[in-house]
């Protein structure tokens, strides 16, 4: 086996199976009066770091959902502004609604191919009935890494080596990781692992997954 061929493929969940939550910003920050930037921060804090900002805390599984709104609450009333997370839920609700089904079909392609599969998603406890419920989870994924669960969240690189030790101690530079948000790409790469930035209209990573895979 060549030291490059892959025998994994890890997937995001929001953003990659579903549309991205982050989609639902600017609708949001239009009503608040706030720029989708400032808005982002608040909620989510700087996301492409591992930080003790309540949405990370919440991600780790080290707050509860209602704690972490209410530090964000207060966090936005240093803005003169009610950033209350439930409705930014309910913005986000309103447009990920469905599912991708072009994914869909690659994860079970890549798992009836062979290739172990995991998610490792950054996720809220409180959300795991919905989101499992929204994809035929042992069918598609040897494995599911849930950051709320682990105690670990992207970007740190503990989580991804966690995933990789899960599908089998796959090295890095044999598996894949698809995500939408470029800053957890990133952090795969550093990692070892080939990165693949999922945007609104998948086809492309789509199409680039099947080429790495044929070229492994």
């Amino acid at each position: 086996m060549s030291t490059n061929e892959i025998e994994a493929v890890l997937f995001d969940y929001g953003g990659v199976f579903t549309a991205s939550p982050f989609g639902a910003a600017e609708g949001v920050a239009d009503k608040l009066g706030l720029p989708r930037a400032t808005l982002l921060d608040l909620v989510f804090g700087p996301y492409d770091r591992d930080t003790d900002h309540p949405w990370h805390q919440l991600e780790r599984g080290e707050v509860s959902l209602d704690q972490a709104r209410k530090a964000i609450l207060e966090a936005g009333r240093a803005h003169d502004r009610e950033v209350d997370i439930f409705v930014y839920f309910a913005a986000i609700a309103s447009i990920t609604q469905g599912m991708v089904e072009p994914m869909i079909d690659c994860a079970r392609n890549i798992k009836i191919a062979g290739y172990r599969t995991a998610i490792v998603t950054n996720n809220v406890a409180e959300f795991a009935e919905h989101w499992r419920a929204s994809l035929p989870l042992d069918e598609l994924f040897d494995t599911i890494i849930d950051s709320s669960q682990v105690g670990m969240r992207k970007p740190n690189p503990k989580i991804f080596h966690h995933a990789l030790e899960c599908v089998g101690n796959i090295a890095p530079q044999n598996a894949v990781f698809l995500d939408d948000f470029a800053g957890n790409v990133a952090a795969a790469e550093r990692v070892g692992m080939h990165g693949i930035l999922v945007e609104p209209d998948p086809s492309g990573a789509i199409a680039k997954l099947e080429s790495l895979l044929a070229g492994s």
